[in-house]
């Protein structure tokens, strides 16, 4: 065989797996959906690969391209996903056929990441009996019993900001914030007195680091398990932080056996999770192993950390650049203490409106998840319209562009806490604000999160004063290499005692 004619061999080979993955993208044209044109093989994420565009940011841009439709395909490698803009169908799916989407669509691989067995993942017929039973953990009544621990890491946060008024430096607000939720859940979770704040080579928060920043070994296995699922199952142990397994691991199992040889309990996460132990038979047939019961105190607190703290930071972000509403805020919160002397309940801070419309702006403004994601149970023909998915279809709910549409928020990037009055709130479709889901699978930490963010935005403000500095990002830029929404080079902010 000649040159010429391996050359041509070759040359079929390449055309024909380029009409191979050519005619996947043929998907969405095929049933008369608009989208973004994708890139052989990658799909539309080459740019979030390449780290050129946030998640967030590219969520944004295909909203504002594809606002004018009711939906808009894009492919994830090869995979057609679905987005939804219009919100009644995004009701649908979220609430009124929630049945049909209960699954959120994500591959579990268990043998290689052991903790991502979690409420979160888990497919439908786990996560209903998970679900169920871990609630009553975020009752406003359990709220109520750990409201003193919150309090008491608050505490902490004040210590800690004397100490960092003395340096007179510039403060990362997203690392203090991260140190404080870290105490916090810590204490609530776990019963266990993690020292974030007061300790810098905090164990506790080094995990918490470790599983919160960006890097490329994480990078490069997320690629490997969204586009090479196959190649994932056997390469994907490398990728993974196995010292942050054990650590969790060891640490859910330690606490449960030492509590259970010294008849000790506490109103928390870890109690719970015994309790499930102790009587597998109310979970239908589902393995209680100690890994399983672990991974859901994990996202507990990655979720509420990581969340939190980034709501908190993003809070302080604007406030520092809106003076006038931080004063009005914090004449709120000195008014409420002054009314009680000086002790905060859990009712003060409910009753905190203003408070309460500052928070609800900046996850309005800041979506920390930036898209919802959906899984169709059955084949699915959307209500008044001729569109329909197959059984398996993913489907996105693009909360970052909807929180950005100026047609439901003027001037979207206007940080305007009034949008939040109740005659406004009432007045927009209940689905135009999404920070954390809604329907029967919205995040069950909500108020959970709600609370110990609200009580460090406080204890912060009361006595302190935050101001911009020439390390602060302004305009606001996204972190190219976080899934999550976070600010390129952390929220650096001047913090000084009133």
């Amino acid at each position: 065989m000649d040159y010429f004619q391996i050359l041509c061999a070759i040359s079929i080979v390449i055309l024909t797996i380029y009409y191979y993955y050519s005619s996947k993208y043929t998907f969405w044209k095929k049933r008369g959906i608009s989208g973004p044109k994708p890139i052989i093989f990658f799909g539309n994420f080459v740019d979030s690969i390449i780290q050129k565009r946030s998640t967030s940011e590219a969520v944004k841009k295909w909203y504002d391209d594809y606002k004018h439709e009711s939906v808009f395909g894009i492919f994830g490698g090869t995979t057609p996903l679905l987005v939804i803009n219009d919100l009644d169908m995004i009701k649908d799916v979220l609430i009124r056929d929630f049945s049909l989407f209960v699954d959120r669509g994500f591959h579990i691989f268990p043998k290689i990441e052991p903790l991502s067995e979690h409420l979160f993942l888990l497919e439908a017929e786990r996560w209903r009996p998970m679900r169920m039973k871990l609630s009553p953990i975020f009752t406003s009544g359990k709220l109520k019993e750990m409201f003193f621990l919150i309090m008491e890491s608050a505490g902490n946060l004040e210590k800690y900001l004397d100490e960092v008024i003395k340096k007179d430096e510039m403060v990362e607000c997203r690392e203090l914030a991260a140190k404080f939720m870290t105490d916090v859940i810590g204490s609530c979770a776990f019963g266990i007195n993690t020292n974030s704040l007061l300790e810098e080579d905090s164990e506790f928060r080094r995990m918490g680091k470790k599983i919160s920043t960006p890097n490329l070994k994480v990078m490069l296995g997320n690629i490997c398990k969204e586009f090479f699922p196959p190649l994932y199952e056997i390469v994907g142990s490398i990728f993974t932080l196995k010292d942050v397994n054990e650590f969790f691991i060891n640490l859910v199992s330690d606490t449960m056996k030492y509590r259970k040889d010294n008849n000790i309990i506490r109103s928390d996460f870890i109690n719970m999770l015994m309790q499930l132990k102790e009587h597998p038979e109310k979970m239908e047939n589902i393995e209680l192993t100690n890994t399983l019961l672990t991974a859901q105190a994990v996202v507990f607190f990655v979720a509420g950390f990581e969340t939190s703290s980034s709501t908190m930071a993003f809070s302080l972000y604007e406030l520092a650049q809106n003076q006038e509403i931080q004063d009005k805020l914090r004449e709120e919160i000195r008014n409420m203490h002054e009314k009680n002397k000086g002790v905060l309940t859990y009712t003060d801070v409910k009753e905190m409106k203003y408070l309460d419309k500052v928070f609800k702006e900046t996850l309005r403004k800041y979506p920390i998840l930036p898209m919802l994601f959906r899984q169709a149970m059955e084949n699915y023909t959307f209500k008044d319209t001729k569109i329909t998915i197959p059984k398996g279809m993913k489907l996105w709910v693009p909360v970052h562009g909807i929180h950005h549409d100026p047609n439901i928020y003027p001037e979207p990037e206007v940080f305007d806490p009034e949008r939040f009055e109740d005659d406004a709130f009432a007045s927009r479709h209940p689905m135009s604000y999404l920070p954390f889901g809604d329907g029967p699978r919205n995040c069950i930490g909500a108020r959970f999160a709600h609370y110990q963010s609200k009580v460090g935005l406080i204890t912060i403000l009361r006595h302190h004063k935050v101001n911009v500095c020439e390390k602060t990002t302004i305009p606001f830029k996204a972190d190219e290499r976080s899934f999550l929404l976070t600010l390129k080079g952390g929220v650096h902010l001047k913090i000084t005692k009133i």
